[in-house]
């Protein structure tokens, strides 16, 4: 079985990447190991500055994960039961958690052509009781954010930006993630500056919010033992925050790097079973997933790759609405109908740095011999 793993052409492969910098990544844990302070020390101070820096934001703070980024993020901004947040009716789950964690219910909007929340079907659902607009950048690619900042403005919304899949990309030549109120982010493994365990951050440019975040991450103190209000344990430690900025030091890279691949595809990529990816004009993508449609005869292609030893994956088979942890929220299959199509024909190809040449000949072939039936 192990052999058979080793020769396959994965969804997405962790260690090619950190083979590209493994001196770095190992030089990067001794120097913390060896500094004997492990919680909130000089390498979160070093990457808060440096990713805040990066994106053009006023601050960072460090936090555990990007789930703890997004339900905290509606706590500080005291968004909570009986309010009402705009969501893509596609996103990941743990958008919709971060909502409902603080009690809120989420409100959820068709996708578009570009796999993103359509921004012109946002303001037919807003309510007296919406409170705010979560943004999620699904695959690397943009949300309509001048559409959306001015419903925030004309409706007096907050805007909480998902940025997990999205690092580095822009929207009118703006990084993602400094439009609303707050940026949040994941850095999952698997992310585009991914950590090497769960971590997050947000950011914002309100002095303020940004040291709310910093005493809630912190059980609620700003002082030791000394707590201002009932926070939370969500820090990023010093290991993460140092891997972290090996990884800010080449995410351009990175991102580079699966442009190339994008373009690959789109080049070699022939079979007109399949719909690529689009992108909406104004924006770019750092392509954190290569997400095709395949309308028919989805699983078929997905065995027929498999068979070729070439993984795949599904972002995400079940929509939100439809999931059972949401079943309290009443809906139905056909109530979100675009959002149902996408999760029965989205199919993600294999994209990650370190890639080989190689190995993406052999899925622009194997995608291009698929036949119907």
């Amino acid at each position: 079985m192990y052999e058979e793993e080793k020769k396959m052409i994965m969804p997405n492969n962790l260690g090619r990447q950190y083979s590209l910098h493994a001196g770095e990544y190992k030089k990067k844990v001794c120097e913390v190991l060896d500094s004997g302070w492990y919680i909130l020390g000089e390498e979160v101070e070093a990457f808060e500055r440096q990713w805040a820096e990066y994106l053009g934001s006023k601050y960072c703070v460090g936090l555990a994960s990007g789930l703890d980024a997004l339900w905290i993020s509606f706590r500080l901004l005291d968004i909570g039961a009986g309010d009402e947040v705009i969501v893509c009716a596609n996103a990941y789950i743990a958008c919709v958690m971060g909502i409902t964690m603080n009690g809120a219910v989420p409100v959820f909007v068709e996708p578009d052509q570009y796999d993103n929340i359509d921004a012109d079907k946002i303001e037919e659902k807003i309510t007296e009781k919406t409170r705010a607009i979560l943004a999620v950048h699904l695959y690397g690619q943009a949300c309509d954010m001048t559409k959306i900042m001015d419903l925030a403005q004309r409706y007096n919304l907050r805007v909480v930006e998902d940025c997990a899949q999205s690092h580095g990309s822009r929207w009118q030549g703006r990084i993602l993630g400094t439009f609303g109120d707050v940026g949040c982010f994941s850095f999952y493994p698997s992310k585009g500056c991914g950590a090497f365990g769960d971590a997050g951050c947000i950011v914002t440019d309100d002095q303020k919010l940004a040291e709310k975040f910093r005493i809630f991450r912190n059980y609620g103190s700003e002082k030791r033992y000394h707590n201002k209000m009932v926070g939370s344990n969500s820090r990023l430690d010093e290991i993460q925050a140092g891997l972290l900025r090996v990884k800010l030091s080449h995410l351009d890279e990175f991102n580079q790097e699966r442009c190339r691949i994008a373009e690959k595809y789109y080049e070699g990529i022939r079979n007109p079973l399949v719909i690529f990816p689009r992108i909406r004009p104004g924006a770019d993508s750092t392509w954190h997933q290569f997400v095709v449609h395949v309308p028919v005869y989805r699983d078929a292609f997905m065995e027929y790759l498999r068979e070729k030893d070439i993984g795949t994956l599904i972002h995400y088979p079940i929509p939100p609405h439809l999931s059972e942890a949401y079943a309290c929220l009443g809906h139905k299959r056909g109530d979100f109908p675009i959002a149902e199509r996408y999760a029965d024909e989205v199919l993600s190809l294999p994209m990650y740095n370190g890639m080989t040449e190689e190995e993406q000949n052999i899925v622009i072939e194997a995608v291009n011999s698929f036949r119907a039936g």
